[in-house]
């Protein structure tokens, strides 16, 4: 009898410590999920493209910026005249690829015409010439010398006909496909030289990629940088994030895209709305090789919530609280 007494007791005293844990871990999960963290505002350093003397830098520490602003100018004239270079080699390439597609000028042909007229009849003078001599060395009346000149002299002119009939039927024609296409290829050569200069003396100017605030100037008017060498240092208005860190215990209650409220000390009342943007897949500090069931609460895992309506007050490296609750919880939070 005693002994189911006690066994009743202990399947008692189990149920009800069962009973008690499994209501402090469906409290737990009820309530919300409070962790602390820190503003993680983006920062940039910004450089020129290209290397030069600077010659302005218009912005100081603290000041603030929008995107497109000019903050910084280096020399322009080496890159001014690269693009006046480039321009007049454009102009050269497109001059005779002009000239190759228009082909020869009809005075031109006319020349050549007249130069085949007129070595025709130096090609019949010649001829008759040679007969007369032929006829006369027949009788010996002439040396052989007079008549081997007279050969040569109608084998010469008729070799400058050929050539003259040749020459006419080049300007005739045109010039040929191979050395259009060659000129046209020098000029899309000529055209992307001409791009590159003109970027290069557009980036010049240094421009502030988005709105935010100057943290760092590094250099001063009249040094001389090379091409991505630090020049400003811009802290980013948005996107903010929070980065924070939560216990591996509590990594199931979590997920991309849940709700979250982030408190300041400056206005505790009025918290900021955000979500969980990012859930690190890679547990953190230590241990980095888990050996026993107690060391896995140590684990934790980063967090990024991304803050939807940022305002000044956010700034680097604030600390902040983040609570982490479901829709219906945070409009009443926010109400």
């Amino acid at each position: 009898m005693k002994k189911r007494i006690i066994l009743l007791a202990l399947i008692l005293l189990v149920a009800g410590g069962c009973w008690i844990a499994y209501q402090q871990w469906a409290s737990r999960k009820r309530e919300p999920l409070e962790i602390q963290g820190n503003v993680d505002i983006r920062q940039v350093n910004l450089g020129f493209r290209v290397s030069g003397r600077i010659r302005e830098m218009r912005c100081e520490e603290g000041d603030a910026v929008r995107a497109g602003d000019l903050i910084a100018v280096l020399d322009q004239e080496p890159y001014r005249d690269q693009v006046n270079l480039a321009k007049a080699q454009l102009a050269q390439a497109t001059a005779n690829l002009t000239k190759l597609i228009n082909g020869s000028r009809p005075q031109e042909i006319d020349q050549a015409r007249a130069q085949v007229a007129q070595a025709q009849a130096n090609v019949e003078n010649a001829d008759l010439t040679f007969q007369r001599e032929n006829e006369l060395r027949k009788t010996n009346a002439i040396s052989k010398q007079e008549f081997d000149n007279a050969i040569a002299t109608r084998d010469a002119n008729r070799a400058q006909l050929r050539s003259a009939q040749a020459n006419l039927a080049l300007l005739e024609a045109g010039s040929r496909q191979e050395d259009i296409d060659a000129a046209r290829a020098q000029v899309q050569h000529d055209k992307s030289n001409l791009e590159t200069a003109e970027l290069n003396l557009f980036d010049c100017q240094l421009l502030a990629p988005t709105d935010g605030v100057i943290i760092t100037r590094a250099l001063e008017p009249g040094a001389i940088v090379a091409a991505g060498t630090t020049v400003y240092s811009l802290c980013l208005y948005a996107p903010v994030w929070i980065r924070t860190y939560v216990d591996e215990k509590d990594l199931g209650r979590i997920y991309p895209g849940m709700k979250a409220l982030v408190y300041t000390d400056t206005n505790p009342e009025k918290p900021y709305e955000g979500q969980i943007g990012f859930v690190s897949p890679v547990a953190e500090f230590t241990p980095k090789t888990v050996e026993t069931r107690e060391l896995r609460t140590d684990l934790v895992f980063r967090l990024r919530v991304v803050v939807q309506q940022p305002d000044k007050y956010l700034r680097q490296g604030l600390p902040v609280t983040v609570r982490l609750v479901d829709d219906a919880r945070s409009h009443r939070e926010r109400n």
